[in-house]
């Protein structure tokens, strides 16, 4: 299912009773993040919500704010177009079994070939409701303070835009990037530009401060949901997000050409913010109340400068927060992983499932259940883990047995405590780690570890026998179901 726009998103969650409608003012200074905070604490994630009527510094804002709109494993399905996100995994298992690859760097260029033959490939179209309403730069008609952009914590440094899609282009190969960036209005017409040093974006920009030439950037803000999920997805590096896009939402993606800048964007989606980056700019970004749970430092990241506003006339902007999980971003990172677990089963065909628990904040903690034939066989998962693209800041990785539920943490908990001599079963390692990540003593370099709680096998430095997990026979549990059943018990 493809979403023709935000709003018709937002309208399919109100349908399904997903979302609540706030016709109060609320402003966009600190109410609103901490009415939406409160929402994605609730069961399940709360519902969406839709502010109808936002207050920018205490006036009506031109347009509707909405939020948490995938915070939840249903709507994020409901995102998707699928029942469940598992539906999206098992058609990357079909095309990755398609023709099975002999290694890695086969199965990508397979991936990548497959989700291209599924009507995934961008249409190039004229016309396009994201320029229904175009404002050229002029400090008395268009501002970037005429957008609803919160701020989300006290302490934090301004006003941010959180769910930005940016889409550049490497000047040389002319691969595309789609990232999600967080960006600090400085004021009318600049913002900063948070691509960490490890990030696409920031990849392509090196490009450009070395070739001296202002580098083209264009932020598109709403559209169909499964542009920001791609945005967001920790995809194989060369894998187009808009590909991928297309992929999910079982559609072609229409792109139009931008008005001032050479790049294309789609063509449905609510805001676009044209404009360049200039080599060598860099301005003191932050702080900002981070997924971590803390606020991120003040740091210099290059500047954004806008040449031109366009939007769509039912323009609804689109926002969320981060902070002390569980919050949205959980979501996001749960069916990223959920629906990328082929790909990761395809290098390492022993994994059963994996899962980031919330407590690690996206990356920094991983469960992953394998089964195990040999000895040694959870190291070499967790080194294969941390040599794959983002999987590289994961900070702590532990390794169950098959018969571990990943997602249930009490009872990952409990192999570990119960499988592990701590001098045996634990390795640490250097490695890269997130920008964002204050506990490393130097920015960017950290300590990872690694822990194998799944049962010793010969050669594992383990000289008894290891003993039998209890459980009860299945028939005995099956006669105590048909008892209670009988007495009424529960």
């Amino acid at each position: 299912m493809a979403f023709r726009s935000f709003r018709n998103f937002v309208d399919e969650l109100d349908r399904a009773g997903e979302l609540v409608r706030v016709r109060q003012g609320a402003d966009t200074d600190l109410v609103l993040a901490e009415w939406a905070n409160r929402e994605m604490k609730s069961p399940g994630g709360g519902k969406a919500l839709l502010f109808e009527n936002p207050l920018i510094d205490g006036a009506d804002s031109r347009f509707p704010v909405a939020i948490n709109t995938m915070g939840s494993r249903k709507r994020i399905a409901m995102a998707l177009g699928v029942d469940d996100v598992a539906d999206l995994a098992q058609e990357i298992q079909l095309i990755l079994k398609a023709k099975p690859p002999t290694d890695l760097r086969e199965g990508f260029a397979l991936l990548k070939q497959g989700i291209h033959l599924l009507h995934a490939r961008p249409k190039h179209v004229r016309d396009a409701p994201c320029q229904e309403v175009v404002s050229f730069f002029d400090p008395h008609q268009t501002s970037l303070r005429d957008l609803p952009v919160l701020k989300c914590w006290p302490k934090d440094g301004g006003r941010f835009i959180t769910l930005p899609n940016v889409h550049t282009r490497d000047p040389e190969s002319r691969a595309r990037n789609v990232g999600m960036y967080r960006m600090q209005i400085y004021d009318d017409r600049t913002t900063g530009m948070h691509w960490q040093v490890h990030k696409v974006g920031a990849r392509h920009g090196k490009t450009y401060y070395d070739r001296d030439e202002p580098m083209s950037v264009a932020v598109t803000l709403g559209g169909d949901p499964a542009y920001t999920f791609a945005a967001t997805a920790p995809l194989p590096d060369g894998l187009d997000e808009i590909l991928f896009a297309g992929f999910l939402r079982r559609r072609s993606v229409e792109m139009v050409k931008c008005r001032t800048v050479e790049l294309e964007v789609p063509a449905d989606v609510d805001f676009v913010l044209e404009g360049f980056v200039q080599p060598g700019e860099m301005r003191p970004e932050g702080p900002f109340g981070d997924h971590t749970g803390f606020y991120t430092n003040v740091e210099d990241y290059p500047v954004f400068h806008l040449k031109a506003i366009t939007h769509r006339r039912d323009a609804i902007y689109p926002a969320t927060i981060v902070g002390p999980p569980p919050m949205e971003d959980f979501y996001l990172g749960d069916a990223s992983v959920r629906i990328l677990l082929p790909v990761f089963r395809m290098n390492f065909p022993e994994i059963v499932d994996m899962t980031l628990p919330p407590e690690g904040v996206f990356h920094n903690l991983v469960f992953v259940s394998i089964r195990k034939q040999y000895a040694y066989q959870a190291f070499k998962v967790m080194h294969g883990l941390w040599g794959m693209g983002q999987m590289m800041f994961s900070k702590y990785i532990v390794v169950v047995d098959e018969d571990c539920d990943v997602h249930n943490t009490s009872d990952v908990l409990f192999r570990l405590c119960a499988n592990t001599d701590p001098a045996r079963d634990t390795t640490l390692i250097r490695n890269p780690s997130d920008s964002l990540d204050h506990a490393p003593t130097e920015q960017n370099i950290g300590s990872h570890m690694g822990i194998d709680a799944t049962r010793k096998l010969p050669g594992e430095n383990y000289h008894r026998q290891w003993p039998e997990l209890l459980q009860m026979d299945e028939r005995v549990q099956r006669l105590v179901d048909s008892l209670r059943g009988s007495a009424g018990a529960r």
